[in-house]
């Protein structure tokens, strides 16, 4: 595809009015903004004192106003200044995420609204297991689920159905339990219903037709159910709902529901072999099994269509039931997008054939590019459009990944990663919260009444939901707030993810002029063109032929490059990160394309190392090219690398 010719640059706005954007939208890398930030918390933290004070004014001080003079006081206060200050000593040894000189791994400097907001939530202590414990900030999560979903193009008013739901986790491993448990909840509902005999329903024909109803037509089941036993008698109600949830799988556990149901296999979940680590853990956590995570091979990175359509024949064949295939939408170490438009049309015909599943995406990493693809109506925004101030993004299929989310069953989303946020903020998307019924728990002291008093209302109670209890408020204000002052549309928080790919193209292209620069030292190239703002570099020493050499090198390389606890951080010039290439994940082809460009001969009948160290760069800092100063520090970066490259080379001899 040929390149696009357009002046780099996001729009809308010249390069100025941009820059000016992002200058109010962070402390800085020199902490330039630290007397706004300063005037805020101090503002804020007066509140909450006056908050205190005129709660109930009648009360009189409990703590006495010559306290501070009081031996013990003062001690105390000793102490604690004492660890504080060696505390603020010992995190200066931190990692500087917030400086242009970090590409290492998924973490830059902190948006002001929602470092603020946290601040200014955290003296609250708001617990958002219930409106009970966090009658604002409840409502706050609720709503960024539902600003997350209008940015992914899912139905997000609440008052037609369906609607979308999301909630907060701790990160993206629990977003992914989440889904996980709601797709089994799905699966195996129908087959709950058919055995208890519900009558008045109707019901699939056979257990294999209920456990492949779908999510569409599963949900579709669970309103039919509740609406049937809201019409019963009080007593009717109590029996058929007793009856309903002691045939569930999450009342009998794996083993009983399909010894109960020996028509039916434990479904399996299918997931690009790039898939995050978390799924995995979630087939243990959930009781499925290892086993039963199948890893689909992929070409160039990403998800291999035709070897997914050839799996999901075989399960045809072999009645082997699926739970869920999972597209990731920017990979964990490359950036890269999987073909989700393909996935969510095989999962239509698959279940027009009678194999239904859930599809999930982990866009843990790349959701807040959806931003780029919105305008501020929540439309999808043409190809052409998007690409305008871009050289290549966003390739095609790119751009119609992005525009099949909309169609997915649920998403993973991390505020903490693109969204600029502090940790720990995930997120987990439904399409359809009617299905979140399903996951509800009683506790007579958190939760009470429990009559449906419309979707806002019903998720106050959100510890009966979501795999947490107890989790913090002020996260919740954090993500919400962020989004009111940066809407999440291309207008306006896209600006930052437009910064960071103009950052990922301006450094692939450095990263090409840079392999001429050290022909003689060494070969090196880019792998693959980035789809998002993650670009990778591997190397091989001038002449030489072997893969460890090679991979050797490499860490070489990165031992200049990464966190040493025993040396001081200002010893490090830039930090970066390092990854794997492996045949499974490229394809043959793939693995020997990039092997040729590097002049490396592929290992030979097992023996001697496979995969392919390669240095990593996560290029979310929107200061990478310093207008103000007229600094690039992706040329800097390439220069300190060269130097890198040559010192080694001669090391070597």
């Amino acid at each position: 595809m040929p390149a696009h010719t357009t002046e780099p640059g996001p729009q809308p706005g010249d390069a100025a009015a941009r820059d000016r954007l992002l200058d109010a939208c962070f402390l800085g890398p020199y902490g330039e903004n630290d007397a706004l930030l300063e005037r805020l918390v101090v503002e804020f933290l007066r509140d909450h004192v006056y908050w205190r004070r005129n709660f109930h004014p009648e009360d009189p001080p409990a703590i006495a106003t010559d306290a501070a003079f009081a031996p013990d006081y003062r001690a105390f206060e000793a102490r604690m200044r004492r660890e504080l200050h060696q505390l603020s000593a010992a995190l200066k040894k931190s990692v500087p995420f917030h400086s242009p000189r970090y590409i290492g791994h998924m973490a830059s400097d902190l948006l002001l609204p929602g470092l603020v907001a946290q601040i200014l939530t955290l003296p609250y202590n708001p617990n958002n297991v219930s409106e009970d414990a966090a009658p604002v900030t409840v409502d706050l999560e609720v709503e960024a689920g539902l600003q997350l979903a209008r940015m992914v193009g899912y139905p997000h008013d609440p008052e037609r159905d369906p609607c979308a739901f999301g909630h907060l986790t701790s990160g993206g491993t629990l977003a992914n339990y989440q889904a996980l448990r709601l797709a089994l909840a799905l699966k195996a509902f129908p087959v709950a219903l058919r055995a208890a005999q519900v009558p008045g329903i109707a019901l699939p024909e056979d257990d294999w037709q209920a456990f492949n109803l779908g999510p569409a037509g599963a949900t579709a089941l669970v309103v039919r159910w509740k609406a049937w036993l809201a019409a019963q008698t009080p007593r009717e109600h109590r029996a058929w709902k007793a009856r309903v949830e002691g045939e569930r799988i999450e009342r009998r556990g794996l083993v009983d529901f399909f010894a109960a149901h020996p028509q039916l296999k434990v479904p399996w979940v299918l997931a690009p072999v790039t898939a995050h680590y978390s799924w995995s853990k979630g087939m243990k956590l959930l009781g499925l099994g290892r086993d039963q995570l199948r890893l689909m091979p992929e070409r160039e990175m990403r998800m291999d269509a035709d070897a997914l359509g050839s799996t999901l024949a075989a399960c045809e064949r072999a009645r082997q039931p699926l739970l869920m295939a999972v597209g990731v939408f920017g990979t964990t170490e490359f950036g890269t997008v999987d073909p989700i438009d393909a996935l969510v049309d095989a999962r239509d015909a698959a279940q027009a054939r009678g194999l239904g599943f859930s599809v999930h995406v982990d866009a843990a990493w790349g959701g807040y590019l959806s931003t780029l693809f919105r305008n501020p109506d929540g439309s999808l925004r043409p190809r052409a459009e998007v690409a305008q101030g871009f050289r290549q993004f966003p390739q095609p299929h790119v751009h119609a990944a992005a525009a099949a989310l909309a169609r997915t069953d649920s998403i993973t989303i991390d505020p903490h990663k693109l969204g600029y946020l502090p940790y720990g903020a995930g997120a987990f998307l439904c399409r359809d919260h009617r299905a979140m019924a399903l996951l509800a728990e009683s506790a007579d002291y958190v939760f009470h009444d429990q009559a449906p008093r419309g979707y806002r209302a019903r998720y106050r109670n959100l510890g009966q939901f979501i795999p947490e209890g107890s989790k913090p408020g002020a996260n919740a204000a954090a993500v919400y707030v962020t989004h009111k002052v940066l809407p999440l549309d291309h207008a306006n928080f896209g600006r930052l993810p437009a910064q960071t790919v103009l950052s990922a193209e301006a450094f692939h292209a450095a990263a090409q002029a840079f392999a001429e620069r050290i022909r003689a030292q060494a070969r090196a190239c880019v792998p693959f063109p980035p789809d998002s703002n993650l670009v990778c570099i591997a190397l091989n020493p001038a002449g030489n032929r072997d893969i460890a050499t090679a991979n050797a090198f490499a860490r070489r390389l990165h031992d200049r490059l990464r966190v040493d606890p025993g040396l001081p951080l200002q010893d490090r010039s830039f930090f970066g990160s390092v990854t794997t290439l492996r045949p499974q994940a490229l394809g043959p082809a793939g693995m020997q394309r990039i092997l040729d460009a590097l002049g490396l001969a592929p290992a030979s009948d097992g023996e001697g190392e496979d995969h392919l160290v390669i240095l990593r760069h996560t290029l979310m800092n929107p200061y990478l090219i310093d207008r103000e100063n007229g600094i690039s520090y992706i040329d800097l970066y390439f220069d300190f690398l060269a130097g890198c490259v040559r010192a080694l080379a001669e090391a070597d001899g």
